[in-house]
């Protein structure tokens, strides 16, 4: 496995050095593995955002990619430090939720408590775990050590429901999850359960203030600074506009409610 693939995904931004002193422990230990980052621009201690955006994007990934993701805010407290192997990869990370929607998608293979020290780095830092333990296992990983290797098996992990949407009262009621560098709103409604409770009839789609009344194939269809909604690359509902900035625009932040209605036929 030293050709092995380890992405990253962390909410440490790009300023600081946490991020290259994680892939210097890595490639110190692997110099051969590719290292690819998935985002570092995760919302601080958003554990919901980092579970929505890895489920967006693990699967894209050779089969026997270890992903470490790191978004920590209780980091040398009493949640524990894990190793999850599913059918086709391996996540490396704290147990906070983080990986949920993995769970819900990957056939969980085995959960393992990090606990063998002599696999973290000699000194453990209690604020900087992500360079100090998960960087090291995530590269001892990548070198063929076995999973079993680094601490004990658990079936008591967490594991979060992260706002699923709702139908209540005739409606369809999500959230949004992620806000993407061009200010498009992406909610919690996937193409499957908008089609099952639309079932054809045309819909009212409620963000904040605003009603939209059509649903667009793509950008291309909405007009310069109008709002859209439509179905993008995640296959998530999202809001956008066209040369314009959805976010700013509508005044509209993650955890915000989105609310599909639809218009009987008479």
């Amino acid at each position: 496995m030293r050709n092995s693939v380890i992405t990253l995904l962390t909410d440490f931004g790009t300023k600081d050095h946490y991020v290259a002193s994680m892939k210097g422990v890595i490639l110190s230990m692997n110099p051969r593995c590719t290292l690819i980052d998935i985002t570092h621009q995760v919302s601080p201690q958003n554990i919901k955002e980092g579970a929505f955006l890895l489920a967006l994007s693990y699967s894209y990934f050779p089969k026997g990619t270890i992903h470490l993701c790191v978004i920590d805010p209780g980091v040398g407290g009493a949640r524990k430090p894990i190793l999850l192997v599913t059918q086709n990869y391996f996540f490396v990370g704290p147990d906070n939720g983080l990986f949920s929607l993995v769970a819900q998608r990957e056939k969980v293979k085995q959960v393992i408590v990090l606990t063998q020290s002599k696999y973290f780095l000699s000194k453990l830092s209690q604020t900087f775990h992500g360079r100090d333990l998960f960087a090291p296992v995530a590269a001892h990983l990548s070198l063929g050590i076995p999973p079993s290797a680094f601490g004990y098996p658990t079936h008591s992990w967490v594991k979060v429901l992260f706002g699923k949407p709702v139908i209540r009262d005739q409606k369809l009621l999500g959230e949004f999850l992620h806000i993407d560098s061009f200010g498009n709103l992406i909610s919690n409604i996937d193409e499957r359960l908008f089609s099952t409770f639309t079932k054809g009839h045309p819909v009212t789609i409620q963000v904040g203030k605003k009603k939209l009344h059509t649903l667009r194939k793509g950008y291309w269809e909405g007009k310069p600074g109008e709002p859209i909604g439509l179905f993008g690359s995640t296959g998530f509902l999202e809001i956008s506009i066209r040369e314009g900035n959805a976010h700013k625009t509508l005044n509209l932040r993650r955890g915000d409610p989105i609310i599909v209605s639809r218009i009987s036929q008479s």
